[in-house]
């Protein structure tokens, strides 16, 4: 057949002369034509399709109507026999007539009456009969004819055409001719009016998105494998992880109650804790799922996003349901209107009619019967369509009771999720779940492949493979990096999810993972027998139970960056062997209770806890730690801190740290703890220290960090602390510093820089054991002398003041590797630093047109030296 099409096209073209040029269309053009396919078919469900053929029918009907009545469409007519009569019986009647039988004159079928015709005669005779009077013609042919048997008229052929029309137009009924105009204009609305969804600005832009979305999704490869592993997942695989999770529950509850040697409080797992475990065997994936094209895994991501957004934009409305409604409801009105006029019409549609027209004064009559030639077949072509418009009518009425006999504005994944593993796949509503309901009608094989693209569980996966297949072993290698404790660190920023070639690099030490939404933890993290510090910035983790075993036995830091406190996975509280726990998120007092600090008595080797967040109080169930906790630091984001009575019971912390608290004074409740080694009160508003004479109870304080505040003066009383030997006082309101902060034995870092200070006193050469001291940033226009005597001095800060000379004295501080003297008003340098053996050129800060001041020989001495140093070092 294709090659008798090609034969015939060829012999269309060599027919064609040469010298005009035709644009031919070639036969895979035309075939083209052919191949379109509706692009919305499967949003037609078996009604929108059965009236799409009733329209398509009833438009032949009606164009077959037309074309039949403008080409034969016309009335014949004659005149009545009592007017016929009348013309015989008048004085100036011309012939002597039989009378017209009536039932012949009804009953002729004949289209027109002919005159008299004169073929018997001869020409000379006619022609002498068309001249002669009247009176004589009549004479001549009552003579020369036999008797007619019709009944004459005086009318000829024109006349009768002329009538014709006129009766057509006079006479017949307007239905009889407008008829097949009316069916076509009818057809053509509700062949509208079923497609208007389609083609209307506001819902065809989705409709054709939607359209697009759920063909790529059947025909994705990602939906066949997800499918697959559904069909081959074995159920039994759930209850073993539900046992799982059972036996794990019950065995960290019984090893619970063992260590706390009969305690009655035991650490419960919540509901909603986010902690996943497993069967106790290593899950191992599917290998089918492993098996999938690059380029299909990205086509795959691409379409999950175009689904979530999409799904975003159209569940915000029912626009098009409301649409399809109302074109439905329009439909069924347009059914009743055509049956109830139609019907009273069609009795109009007649053969006879009495024509009545005002021609008499042309043809003297004024009364013709007519015939209507095309009545049968009117009559015959509007029973078909009135068929055709009930069947319409009913399946409109049919789907009008689809659309309100249950809601369409919502839809069910239920059965997707009963037969597959996807669980989580969501129910939608208005437009997305009508058009889902649409599709349904057409192949439900549709809606469960498209359930695939609306679960998290399967988007997970996919990028889980997708992710497997980017990080390999030898990339994440690449990344590992020595910190500066010569550690082994990698840290992963912003993946879709946790590589499993991660658990291959046996010898890692720290793992940072970051902004990473999916987190798991399987088996093989088992064979990270290095790793000792985990850090989770907005990560949610999930572990199964071989993991949480290893992590619990093995992990010693972790560090936890959140924004809700719900987020930080359950699994945290029961890490026995962990010694250090960074949370940084929201722990505001409203959500103290939600924290799960109760459950922190099982970390048992608990020594340092750092809270990040907005605290107003203390939580009173970290007294539970008391016994082992070390390091505490709670570093507010400027949120008063009110509450600190649990401090007293934590007495063996050494290391305290408030920051940002909006402290005003220093907290009472800090001198109960007799074992503090070191406090740091920085960034507060503290404003004066006169509680500071309380901490010389506190015989084990060595380190008091006060910097960043708005203190005034220094109490004398900070004499009896003879236990300091580091003070920070910078970034505060100073302008004294007492005699009585000298009288310090043990001192030996005293920073008092970004002050006010304008001299320090002479009692400064009593820290004998004083090695960094830092005044810089102040008004110091003067050093003291005795300030020389403090020969252990190795690092002096001396910028940003008003020193006009350096003394010489300076050359006795041998020991001195770190001279600050940048920002002061100094014309030279004392040549005596030459004897600062020790002291470097990257550690001398000072400009450079002052170090030039020195002799060649010092400036030599110290270049060399430094150059020395750093050839050695290399």
């Amino acid at each position: 057949m294709r090659m008798e099409v090609d034969a015939a096209y060829m012999l269309l073209v060599s027919s064609v002369p040469q010298h005009h040029h035709y644009r031919m269309f070639t036969i895979t053009e035309l075939a083209s034509l052919n191949d379109i396919q509706p692009t919305y078919r499967i949003l037609k469900p078996w009604w929108d399709v059965f009236m799409d053929y009733l329209g398509v029918v009833m438009l032949m009907l009606s164009i077959f109507a037309m074309t039949m009545q403008i080409t034969k469409d016309q009335v014949a007519c004659l005149p009545y026999l009592q007017e016929a009569e009348e013309a015989v019986t008048t004085p100036d009647s011309y012939t002597t007539q039989s009378p017209l039988n009536a039932a012949e004159a009804v009953s002729t079928s004949t289209v027109l009456v002919a005159p008299m015709v004169t073929n018997d005669l001869p020409d000379s005779a006619v022609h002498e009969m068309q001249n002669a009077p009247p009176k004589i013609v009549k004479q001549v042919d009552r003579l020369q004819q036999p008797t007619p048997t019709g009944l004459k008229t005086n009318l000829d052929y024109q006349q009768y055409i002329f009538i014709n029309q006129v009766c057509y137009h006079v006479a017949l009924p307007w239905y009889s001719k407008y008829f097949p105009y009316l069916t076509l204009i009818h057809t053509l609305v509700l062949m509208v009016s079923s497609n208007f969804w389609f083609k209307y600005p506001k819902t065809s832009s989705k409709i054709e998105h939607f359209v697009s979305i759920l063909g790529r999704c059947f025909e994705s490869p990602w939906t066949t494998k997800a499918l697959s592993e559904t069909a081959c997942e074995d159920s039994e695989e759930n209850k073993q992880r539900l046992t799982g999770t059972t036996s794990l529950q019950k065995h960290l509850s019984t090893e619970t109650k063992d260590e706390n040697a009969g305690s009655s409080s035991t650490p419960i797992l919540g509901k909603n804790t986010g902690l996943k475990f497993s069967a106790d065997m290593p899950v191992t994936e599917a290998p089918s799922m492993n098996i999938l094209d690059k380029k299909d895994g990205e086509q795959a991501k691409a379409l999950f996003e175009k689904v979530r957004k999409f799904r975003a934009h159209i569940e915000d409305s029912d626009f098009i349901y409301k649409l399809y409604v109302a074109q439905t409801v329009v439909k069924t009105v347009k059914f009743i209107l055509i049956l109830s006029y139609t019907s009273t019409f069609m009795a109009s549609i007649a053969f006879n009619h009495d024509c009545m027209p005002d021609v008499q004064l042309l043809t003297g009559y004024n009364k013709f019967f007519c015939t209507h030639n095309m009545a049968y077949m009117l009559r015959k072509l509007l029973l078909s369509y009135m068929v055709l418009i009930l069947i319409y009518g009913i399946v409109c009425l049919y789907s009008l009771h689809w659309l309100f006999r249950r809601p369409l504005k919502e839809y069910s994944f239920e059965k997707v999720r009963e037969e597959s593993n996807f669980s989580d796949i969501p129910d939608v509503k208005n437009d997305f779940a009508f058009l889902l309901h649409m599709v349904d009608q057409y192949d439900q094989l549709y809606s469960k492949r498209f359930g695939v693209f609306l679960s998290e569980v399967s988007e997970n996966k996919l990028r889980e493979i997708g992710l497997n297949h980017e990080w390999t072993f030898e990339k994440l290698k690449q990344h590992v990096s020595r910190n500066a404790q010569d550690q082994q660190e990698l840290h992963l920023f912003m993946l879709s999810g946790l590589p499993n070639a991660v658990f291959d690099i046996t010898d890692l030490e720290i793992l940072k993972l970051e902004l990473i939404p999916d987190v798991r933890f399987s088996a093989k993290v088992s064979q990270m027998t290095s790793l000792k510090e985990l850090h989770l910035c907005h990560c949610p983790a999930k572990v199964e139970q071989t993991a949480f075993v290893f992590l619990r036995d093995h992990l010693y830091s972790l560090q936890v960056k959140f924004t809700d406190v719900a987020e930080i996975p359950t699994w945290v509280y029961l890490l026995r062997n962990l010694r250090d726990l960074n949370l940084v998120g929201n722990l505001s007092s409203e959500n103290n209770k939600m924290i799960g600090l109760e459950s922190m008595r099982e970390l048992k080797h608990l020594k340092k806890l750092y809270l990040k967040s907005n605290l107003t109080k203390i939580p009173s169930n970290l007294t539970e730690l008391s016994p082992h906790l070390i390091q505490l630091a709670v570093h507010n984001d400027g949120t008063k801190l009110l509450v600190l009575n649990s401090l007293k019971k934590m007495t063996n912390i050494s290391d305290l740290e408030l920051y940002n608290c909006e402290l005003e004074r220093i907290p009472h409740a800090i001198f109960s703890l007799t074992n503090l080694q070191e406090l740091d009160l920085k960034s507060n508003n503290i404003r004066t220290i006169e509680e500071v004479i309380s901490f010389q109870h506190l015989k084990r304080l060595t380190c008091l960090k006060l910097w960043h505040n708005k203190i005034i003066a220094i109490p004398v009383s900070i004499g009896l602390v003879k236990s300091l030997e580091s003070l920070f006082l910078s970034h505060n309101q100073l302008e004294t510093l007492p005699p009585a902060l000298f009288l310090l034995p043990k001192l030996r870092h005293l920073d008092v820089s970004h002050n006010s200070i304008t001299a320090i006193p002479p009692d400064v050469g009593l820290l004998q054991n004083l090695q960094h001291f830092a005044v810089n940033s102040n008004k110091v226009e003067v050093l003291p002398k005795q300030l020389f005597k403090c020969t252990r001095l190795k690092v002096l800060c001396l910028s940003n003041n008003a020193l006009a000379t350096l003394p010489d004295l300076v050359g006795q501080l041998v020991q001195l590797t770190q001279l600050d003297l940048k920002g002061n008003c100094l014309d030279r340098i004392p040549m005596q630093l030459g004897t600062c053996r020790l002291l470097r050129k990257n550690c001398l800060i000072v400009e450079d047109h002052l170090f030039d001041t020195l002799p060649v020989e010092v400036k030599r001495s110290i270049s060399r030296e430094t150059n020395v140093s750093f050839t050695s070092g290399l």
